[in-house]
């Protein structure tokens, strides 16, 4: 009887492990649109801060070269 129960467990913990498996994979495929789209918006968000800062900081050397010069 002893042998029976341990294959009993043993399938149970197959059973739970192989679902836990697929559930952690398609959730993971799932998000992965909703992801995906808040990626490109931080994305382009950044480099949109990051052309705003390099045209200030090129304002900012032009006019520093300007009044060294004149």
């Amino acid at each position: 009887m002893t042998t029976v129960w341990v294959v009993v467990g043993t399938l149970a913990l197959l059973l739970v492990g192989s679902f836990g498996y697929v559930a952690r994979r398609d959730r993971r495929r799932l998000s992965s649109d909703d992801d995906g789209g808040a990626a490109r918006d931080a994305r382009s968000a950044q480099e949109r801060y990051a052309a705003e800062r390099h045209a200030v900081q090129g304002d900012t050397w032009l006019r520093g070269r300007d009044g060294a010069s004149g």
